[in-house]
This record gives structure tokens, sequence and C-alpha cells, in this order.
């Protein structure tokens, strides 16, 4: 049944190897971790800046906070009003607070910044070696030129249309081309890796001051820590956004199929389409 030869619907191939599922399902749990202890850090100070400023009479680029009466959101001149659920809230207890991220959102779900910036950093420890060591592996199993780099003519404007014409439509893969990563798939694991990934950790060395004392280039990589914490909250919600997309994806290809191969590793090729 698991014959590789014919790329026949109901063919089984093995589509992910024991390293991939490992990395996949061990970030899956440091990434919620990461984010939601980043949350609560915000909480300590919701306002983010560009340069060297950051004082409370600073101007914001972006700011969570609240009114004597609603909870907001302003982003430069752009102000949304976001009573229960940013800003102001009303927590488990029935008392209303005035943080800029609900407690369901954060670790802790208390107010703690030394608690979080714990669970941040261990977890920021366990996401680096592990990528580190997934990238080793990658590198000697050829895991990147074999299966995410684009091939001749994937990225042709006709070819890229084509692709978010079907994504858009949900006439995704089947068949034999289901069983490799299409080009936007290959697009958008590449960005993560090579330019989320590198600008979220060097922006969060950034914000170190033992590091601003080891490495000064840093800060200056970013025109300053304030810059540096911007980019690494932009990064933050844009690989927030990377996940959810990837779960809607996940649930329109089939979701039980796709556990399945990022579980077992075996994945089982749908019917093609008439």
């Amino acid at each position: 049944m698991r014959d590789a030869a014919a790329g026949m619907a109901g063919e089984w191939r093995l589509r992910h190897r024991w390293p991939t599922r490992i990395w996949h399902w061990a970030n899956a749990v440091i990434v919620i971790v990461m984010l939601m202890s980043g949350l609560m850090i915000f909480n300590a100070h919701p306002r983010l800046y560009w340069g060297q400023y950051g004082a409370n009479a600073d101007h914001a680029w972006l700011e969570i906070g609240s009114t004597p009466t609603q909870g907001i959101l302003r982003i430069g001149d752009v102000m949304v009003p976001t009573t229960g659920v940013l800003g102001r809230w009303t927590d488990g207890d029935g008392m209303v607070q005035t943080r800029a991220f609900p407690g369901w959102a954060t670790i802790p779900t208390r107010y703690s910044l030394s608690a979080a910036r714990r669970w941040h950093l261990a977890f920021a420890w366990a996401f680096a070696i592990g990528g580190a060591a997934y990238a080793a592996w990658c590198m000697a199993r050829g895991h990147l030129s074999r299966d995410l780099l684009p091939r001749r003519g994937e990225l042709a404007p006709g070819h890229l249309w084509a692709e978010i014409t079907a994504h858009a439509r949900l006439r995704l893969a089947k068949g034999e081309a289901a069983a490799r990563y299409n080009i936007l798939q290959k697009l958008s694991y590449l960005a993560v890796l090579f330019g989320l990934l590198p600008a979220m950790l060097l922006s969060g060395l950034a914000m170190s001051p033992a590091m601003d004392a080891a490495w000064p280039w840093l800060v200056d990589l970013f025109a300053g820590r304030q810059s540096a914490r911007s980019v690494h909250f932009i990064c933050a919600m844009l690989i927030l956004a990377f996940v959810l997309v990837h779960l809607a994806m996940v649930a329109a290809a089939g979701p039980v199929r796709e556990l399945r191969a990022m579980i077992g590793g075996w994945y089982r090729l749908p019917e093609e389409r008439a």
C-alpha cells in the first residue's frame, strides 16, 4: 500500500521525517508560550516607539490603553475602541482591568512582569537550541534544497497567480501534487525561516542590556532599543498570522489527513480533481 511509485489517489507517502515532526510539535508549544508570555511583558509598557524614544511622554506609534470609559487601540492617528477585548476588560472575578491584553491571553494570567520574563527567556533558549539542531539536520539531509527552494518556473508570475487564485477558491492540490510543497508554502516557510525568525532573534537580543554591552552594534542595527522592541512585536504578530493561516489551510486540506501525517509521518494522497 505504501508503494511510492504510482502517485495515485489513496497511495501512502512518507511526507514528514521524525526530526521535522518533533520540531513542529515542540515549536507548537514553544511559540504559544512565548507569544503569551510576550503579551504579558508588553502589558508592562503597552506602547511602541521608533528610534531612541520610550518614555511615557514620548509619542508612540502604537498604543493599547484605556480612557475612564473604554479600551482603545491607537495606531498612528487612528484610534479604535476595543472595550472588552483590549485595554479595558473584565477578569474572572468580575473586576474591571485596564491592562492591554486580558489574562486569558497571557502567561501568567495575573500581572507579573518578572514571571513573564522567566517564561519567555526559558522558552527562547529551547526555541534557539531546537532551531539550531533542526537547521543542522536540514543542511545535512538536503531538506532545504530538495523540498523548500523554488524550482524552475515556480516563480513565474503566471504560476504564482494560478496558485493564489486556486488557494482563494480552496482548490487545493490533489494526487501527486499534494505530496510536495506548493510555491506559496515554500515562500511562506522561507520567509519565516530566513526573515521573521532571524529578525525576532536579533531584535530580542538587542533589548538585552547584557547583549547591548557585549555587542553594541545590535542596537545600531535597529536604530535604537525601542525600534528593536517594535520590530520584535511586529514579527511576533506576523508569526501569529502565519500560524492562523497555517491552521486554516490544514482545516481546508483535511485535518485528519494532515494531522496523521505530522504525527506518524505518512501521508495519504487525496483524489485527483476531475
